[in-house]
């Protein structure tokens, strides 16, 4: 048996869940908020939930703060930290250089930080988690577990894109697709309770949260996914933009007198539902503004699902068939309506709904009837299960 520590840090937050490799139960889990500013850490455990405002200057002081409470006499769950067997890290972007997880040792680190360019916001962030617990738990191996390996599989006419090749060459500027460990996770559970050979497998696996991607795995390998060289590409999500005319950037740029970087945080951060709606990045909150007539609220929701639609629609053509499609995340998850608009607009391809099945929320549920030619299932993903998988593969 082994306590995996699984630790996801952003530019500001850390997310923490205490994990046991064999009974794969957490034991706790929280989420240290606005680090650098005026800090706040959110901690559970047995569904009781703790929360304190405090000053987090740093991502070291924010994971001092969570050993502490898992250590804490009355809501913590270890004696010693040496009940820590190994810490599970959540890297955004391994580039071409890592196609699975891996150990961390210091030439991992320098590697790694020569991504920071293609993933400027998170990367560094990741990599102050490592040297925290590095710091505060010296000894215990580290593990790093990437968003882009799963996807390193695609081949070069799904990842490679029409530029000059020496962009390619140069500056490592092709496809290579992100959320790869919940597609990774989320696709094996598809096999197993759908009955598939995963070896012998076509699925389509449709993250769908605030941040959205599909891939096509084939065989238990991604073969194409819709986010880019950036998770900027592919669906509209809540606040990003995905797939663009190039032309526009610098059409807008000229129009408006902004920078590229003012434009590339609007794409970012100012777009998809948010952008389009005027209203809400949450489709709840979209849904709620349709129902009362709001235009602009019915648009956003109707260009995301057309996006679902459309891509779900070009890998099943890329895969030669479908077997099986997930919807995972946020709303793949929760969200009965938008998961019907999309299962609707897959009538094209046989997928006949089950009105009764798809009401539930957030557990596993065949969602299609017996007729269906291909089945549809909600799985919920487990970011966190997974990483905590890898570091006890790899450590023990």
């Amino acid at each position: 048996m082994m306590k995996i520590l699984v630790v996801n840090c952003g530019s500001s937050s850390l997310k923490f869940q205490l994990i046991d490799s064999e009974t794969e139960q957490v034991s706790a889990s929280g989420l240290c908020e606005r680090i650098g500013l005026d800090g706040s850490i959110t901690y559970k455990k047995n569904g009781e939930k703790y929360q304190e405002t405090i000053d987090l200057p740093n991502h070291g002081v924010a994971l001092k703060k969570v050993l502490d409470s898992l250590l804490d006499e009355k809501i913590g769950v270890i004696k010693s930290l040496k009940e820590i067997d190994a810490v599970g890290h959540r890297l955004v972007h391994g580039g071409e250089k890592f196609s699975s997880s891996v150990v961390i040792t210091e030439e991992v680190i320098k590697e790694i930080e020569t991504c920071n360019d293609l993933a400027p916001l998170h990367n560094p962030a990741n990599i102050l988690g490592v040297r925290a617990c590095q710091e505060v738990m010296p000894g215990v191996p580290n593990v790093a577990v990437f968003d882009t390996a799963f996807h390193q599989t695609m081949p070069k006419k799904a990842y490679l894109y029409g530029l000059p090749k020496e962009y390619y060459e140069k500056y490592g500027v092709r496809r290579y697709g992100f959320h790869g460990t919940s597609h990774s996770f989320v696709s094996k559970r598809l096999a197993e309770i759908a009955g598939l050979d995963i070896n012998h497998s076509k699925m389509i696996i449709c993250h769908i949260g605030s941040g959205a991607s599909i891939s096509a795995v084939k065989d238990g390998k991604s073969i194409d996914t819709s986010m880019g060289m950036t998770p900027l590409e592919g669906l509209m999500m809540g606040t990003r933009s995905g797939d663009i005319d190039p032309a526009i950037i610098e059409y807008i740029c000229k129009k408006e007198n902004i920078s590229v970087e003012e434009m590339t945080m609007i794409l970012n951060k100012k777009s998809g539902a948010l952008g389009l709606s005027g209203i809400s990045n949450d489709y709840r909150d979209l849904i709620e503004s349709r129902n009362s007539g709001n235009e602009d609220a019915k648009n956003a929701i109707e260009v995301m699902v057309y996006r679902v639609i459309k891509y779900i629609g070009a890998y099943y053509v890329a895969l030669g068939g479908a077997d099986a499609i997930a919807l995972t995340a946020g709303a793949g998850e929760n969200n009965a309506e938008i998961r019907a608009m999309i299962m609707s607009g897959l009538s094209a391809l046989g997928v006949v709904m089950d009105e009764k099945a798809n009401a539930v929320r957030g557990v596993e549920e065949l969602l299609t009837k017996p007729e269906s030619k291909i089945p549809v299932y909600v799985i919920p993903t487990n970011e966190e299960l997974a990483i905590a998988r890898e570091t006890a593969r790899l450590t023990k």
